[in-house]
């Protein structure tokens, strides 16, 4: 029996927020593996903030998604033909495999996952890419110390979750900034941050004043804009500043709006860095077997929001990420596991 393999392919590239019309749904029959592949059924996608970023034409860390090509995502999935030595039927694996329904895969940049170990959506967040992000970009850039107070905006999503929990089992006292009051009430009660700032109600240079008052060691962003020249306002003496992401950046039309206050980096002797998680790759297993570690002995709580939907919901559910509905690591599950 044919299979039907159904795509959402790049149709154009957004101005502002994206449309479902940036996208074209196609289908096609599926492509039978040759040798040295195996073809995977896709379960669940991974939603990234960083999806908006690539489908911009432009040099940036990673090509940008082409015209015409299936809109890149990372995924899970379950091999269902092989000829490939090293994968084989019934194996879950994790990859780039796009918005569709079926890929064709070589085994490069493929793990195994194991639905034994944890929930098969968290290889695709707390032992994912987002994971990868937040052990990485907290432990080489942040460079963490008992004691230290370390700030993170974005800090009920994906990456901003696994920061703070990472930071509290190294022995810092952690402030994440959130918006709505749900998510501040998860920073404190589940993810065990030890204060919550609300920028969606709070002023949040004075509850920085507050919460921070000997200032900020590191501060880990995910959103850029207001928040990061307010958190540039309260830094220590010799702080990090971690750049992951600037969400609040991703769709505007006019130009980003960079840090006005960049010259406490000076005053305080502090400095920036960019992280881009690609540049891990050869130590993702060591970040693996850390967090799976915390996961198992309960040190660390993974979060992950589940939607289900097939391919053609995905451009609502990443604007989910956007209008800020999202509490952890956003995932599209989209045929039953």
């Amino acid at each position: 029996m044919s299979r039907t393999n159904r795509q959402l392919r790049l149709a154009a590239r957004p101005v502002g927020e994206p449309r479902s019309t940036d996208w074209q749904q196609v289908e096609e029959p599926v492509a039978e593996p040759g040798d040295g592949e195996f073809l995977v059924q896709v379960l669940y996608l991974s939603i990234d903030p960083a999806m908006r970023g690539w489908m911009n034409a432009g040099k940036s860390y990673i090509r940008p998604v082409e015209i015409g090509e299936v809109m890149r995502a990372g995924a899970i999935g379950r091999v269902i033909a092989s000829r490939h030595p090293e994968f084989s039927v019934g194996d879950h694996v994790s990859g780039s495999f796009g918005v569709q329904e079926y890929c064709v895969s070589d085994g490069r940049g493929v793990t195994k996952a194991d639905p034994a170990v944890a929930p098969l959506p968290v290889y695709l967040g707390t032992l994912g890419m987002s994971g990868m992000t937040a052990y990485f970009g907290l432990l080489d850039i942040g460079r963490p110390e008992p004691g230290q107070t370390v700030v993170v905006s974005g800090a009920a999503g994906a990456v901003g979750n696994v920061v703070g929990q990472v930071a509290k089992i190294l022995g810092c006292r952690v402030i994440g900034i959130a918006g709505g009051e749900r998510k501040c009430r998860s920073l404190v009660e589940e993810f065990g941050f030890d204060a919550a700032i609300d920028y969606q109600t709070e002023d949040v240079r004075k509850a920085l004043r507050e919460h921070a008052p000997d200032g900020v060691d590191i501060y880990f962003d995910n959103v850029g804009g207001d928040i990061l020249d307010a958190v540039l306002t309260r830094l220590a003496r010799g702080a990090r500043i971690v750049i992951c992401g600037a969400i609040s950046q991703y769709n505007n039309t006019e130009p980003v709006k960079g840090p006005s206050n960049y010259m406490s980096l000076l005053v305080n002797r502090a400095s920036m860095t960019g992280m881009v998680v690609f540049d891990y790759a050869d130590r993702y297993g060591e970040g693996v077997a850390q967090l799976a570690e915390w996961l198992a002995d309960g040190r660390l709580v993974s979060r992950e929001d589940v939607v289900s939907g097939g391919v053609e919901t995905f451009p609502e559910t990443l604007m989910r990420l956007f209008r800020g509905e999202n509490l952890g690591k956003l995932v599209l599950q989209i045929a039953d596991a």
